[in-house]
């Protein structure tokens, strides 16, 4: 079968999970995507299985807060870990710009709807009640910054795939070797334009550096139509990520694929979906 063939044969195959911006409710201004936001932070964390219908609940509750709160500043979705660790749940929250991070500070301070949210009683433990914080092993919720270098998302074109429109999100993280930035960005750079003129319509991308963490680490978001797009990447080799030995740190390259949560995927029924 061709590429484009194949390419054909994918298209006609209905999307069994909706994107993730279906998550985000109707307003004024568009939500933002990892092609729109200035800033996008990536936050994990791990349930506990015994509430891990629960922990889903609060995780998809508290992004309906940002984006009915902060509509046109911050938009949040929540993606399931597609393969790897079980229950361990995925925020993106596109931001505006740094400072839209003060604005989400003081709604967790003065929104009285949110601060009830986070306080309420989730869960029943030997020891008595549970709030959110019991949903979670402790020590597993981490957040890393990423500011955007390059995109191919969100660029106009209605075909243009970005974090709400994909049915699947890679996220690709990778260590600059010592001494060997230069290469490195330009290597990142030319998957970026690769996968946006190879594959437009099933494929793109945007390259981020790491902001208050690691130096030299880079990340990619790279927005598949579905699953399947994946194997059209491979067989292209773009995600290959080839070049001259020590541009990235030998094993550092690393690969997570994320599927936008909805109500009825594993762990959680269609009838938990909160009114509204």
């Amino acid at each position: 079968m061709t590429a484009s063939a194949e390419i054909s044969h994918l298209e006609r195959r209905a999307r069994i999970v909706p994107p993730a911006e279906n998550q985000a409710p109707p307003a004024e201004a568009p939500p933002l995507n990892s092609g729109t936001a200035g800033v996008v932070v990536s936050k994990v964390g791990q349930l506990r299985s015994q509430y891990r219908d629960q922990g889903r609940m609060f995780a998809r509750e508290m992004a309906k807060h940002v984006n009915s709160r902060q509509a046109g500043q911050a938009t949040a979705y929540v993606y399931e870990e597609t393969f790897g660790y079980e229950d361990r749940i995925h925020f993106l929250i596109h931001l505006h710009s740094l400072d839209t991070y003060y604005a989400m500070v003081e709604m967790g301070d003065q929104d009285r709807a949110y601060r009830a949210s986070v306080a309420s009683e989730r869960v029943d433990t030997a020891d008595g009640a549970g709030a959110w914080d019991r949903l979670f092993l402790d020590g597993s919720m981490t957040s890393t910054v990423l500011l955007p270098r390059s995109s191919t998302a969100g660029s106009g074109a209605a075909e243009t795939l970005h974090s709400g429109s994909a049915g699947i999100v890679v996220h690709r993280s990778a260590q600059i070797g010592y001494g060997f930035r230069a290469e490195a960005l330009e290597l990142a750079d030319e998957l970026v334009a690769a996968l946006s003129s190879t594959f437009a319509g099933q494929a793109s991308a945007v390259l981020y550096e790491e902001a208050f963490g690691a130096a030299g680490r880079l990340h990619w978001l790279i927005h598949l139509r579905d699953l399947t797009s994946y194997r059209l990447l491979v067989a292209a080799d773009v995600l290959a990520m080839q070049g001259r030995p020590g541009t990235f740190v030998e094993g550092s390259v690393v690969d997570v694929a994320l599927t936008p949560h909805h109500w009825g995927l594993y762990a959680t029924r269609a009838g938990d979906s909160p009114a509204g």
